[in-house]
């Protein structure tokens, strides 16, 4: 029986060759002397020799390696997995909001696919600000989900940064473990932006039936 790699750098085919990642922009950073992957919301990625890197308001981020073989990735979903619950988004909580559960199951699956295991796995988690004037405060039910969802499937978290009102901007090198966070000024016109074109898109496919950004 052949001993898994020290690392799972050869076992990744190179991102831009891989249909499910080609819309993700990469670029070398001369100071980091890597490649950094740029994630939107909807967007997840997967690898053993780049960094990763995404603008959080209400979203959350869960930075997910395992240990042994550093490799891992990170995602970014801005609802939280509530199927029997109707809440301000009204219609949208019958499908939109499983995109948590559909965000952590494919980087999970994605990281076992390249010979990760379960019980090697770690969690950086990052994001669930309060930065959209919404009687629902969107962060916090993010939060309250992947830190459920977690727990339910007995992943170790061991870093976090969580809630607040500032949004952040991450950096995350999977084969170290390390993620850099920097909060940014309150009233961050991309991030909400963003966040606010995200949730009107979902909006109106939901109204003709289930959606999948990733």
């Amino acid at each position: 029986m052949s001993q898994a790699p020290d690392s799972a750098a050869a076992l990744l085919p190179p991102a831009p060759g891989d249909g499910r990642f080609a819309h993700i922009n990469r670029r070398y950073d001369t100071h980091l002397k890597a490649t950094i992957a740029t994630l939107h919301p909807g967007d997840f990625y997967v690898s053993a020799a780049e960094w990763i890197t995404t603008l959080l308001g209400s979203c959350v981020s869960a930075c997910i390696r395992d240990a042994r073989l550093r490799i891992g990735g990170m995602n970014h979903f801005m609802l939280p997995e509530n199927g029997s619950e109707r809440g301000s988004w009204g219609h949208l909580a019958g499908s939109a909001t499983r995109y948590g559960n559909v965000a952590m199951e494919r980087l999970i699956n994605e990281i076992l696919k390249y010979g990760g295991q379960r019980d090697h796995l770690e969690v950086k988690l990052v994001g669930g600000a309060k930065v959209l004037d919404a009687m629902t405060d969107i962060g916090a039910r993010n939060i309250g989900f992947v830190r459920h969802y977690l727990r339910a499937e007995g992943i170790r978290v061991v870093g976090e940064d969580l809630g607040g009102m500032a949004p952040r901007k991450v950096l995350y090198d999977p084969a170290s473990g390390s993620a850099r966070v920097k909060r940014l000024a309150r009233a961050s016109d991309q991030v909400v932006a963003e966040e606010r074109s995200y949730l009107e898109r979902i909006d109106r496919a939901s109204v003709a039936g289930e959606i999948d950004l990733f």
